[in-house]
């Protein structure tokens, strides 16, 4: 069973997380958000709290909500999780004159968002979607890795492992990030590194979706070349542990 507390961090950190991504690769996100200069903040009762800062067409996620414009705040895990599978509406705590924001701007980006990362063989045929919706599948797990290691009771085992230091994990061409390992506390960086202790590098955007998509075998992907890992082994082999914790959780 998925635990509640590490879903809400996902969905949270990930999910809502990537909606930054989302501004800076899609250009009807962009587009939607063009005039806003407003924050939207998430607090969820012993569970994850941020917000959402949109600045004309920009985005950005910070830890917290004290200053967000609008406020939806939920008393448990499971409610704010009700919220992004479409079952819970929540009424805001703070900003409730902004909710035009909310009705007309921020539910249609989710729902862009969504066509994105549940995207269609259909979708997937036309090159630039394509490109967008792997970069932002990218995004998910690299941070949903994070969120696994940190609440997840089976994550949290495998990171328990992991001495302190930095895993790169890339698309070649096209994306990088890195997971850094501090005190067996796990945070993801949506960025190149300057520096890593080991590495997971994926030949092509095509590879990596595939591998998100479950139609080909990772193990397999490595023996044939197509998925590079090196440095230190002992954290790779957490780090795909871990992994492997991602598609129960997405599913």
């Amino acid at each position: 069973m998925k635990d509640s507390k590490t879903l809400a961090y996902i969905n949270l950190f990930a999910i809502l997380g990537s909606v930054p991504k989302l501004c800076k690769e899609c250009k009807e996100a962009r587009e939607l958000i063009k005039d806003d200069k407003i924050s939207v903040g998430f607090t969820v009762k012993n569970g994850p709290s941020a917000s959402l800062v949109f600045n004309r067409g920009e985005c950005h996620m910070v830890e917290g909500v004290k200053k967000c414009n609008i406020l939806l705040s939920f008393s448990t895990c499971e409610k704010f999780n009700g919220m992004i599978d479409g079952t819970v509406t929540p009424i805001p705590r703070k900003g409730l004159l902004k909710v035009k924001f909310l009705l007309k701007k921020f539910m249609p980006l989710t729902d862009i968002l969504s066509k994105y990362l549940r995207a269609t063989e259909e979708d997937l045929k036309d090159k630039d979607f394509f490109r967008t919706s792997t970069l932002l599948m990218f995004n998910v797990i690299t941070e949903a890795m994070a969120q696994i290691g940190n609440h997840d009771k089976i994550g949290k085992a495998s990171a328990s492992y992991i001495i302190d230091g930095d895993a790169k994990i890339n698309i070649v061409g096209s994306e990088s990030a890195f997971i850094s390992t501090k005190d067996h506390i796990m945070t993801a960086h949506h960025r190149e590194p300057d520096d890593y202790d080991a590495y997971m590098t994926f030949e092509s955007l095509e590879l990596a979706r595939d591998l998100f998509d479950g139609k080909v075998n990772a193990v397999a992907s490595v023996g044939l070349g197509q998925v590079r890992v090196g440095g230190m082994i002992s954290m790779v082999d957490n780090l795909n542990r871990i992994l492997d914790r991602v598609s129960f959780y997405l599913a």
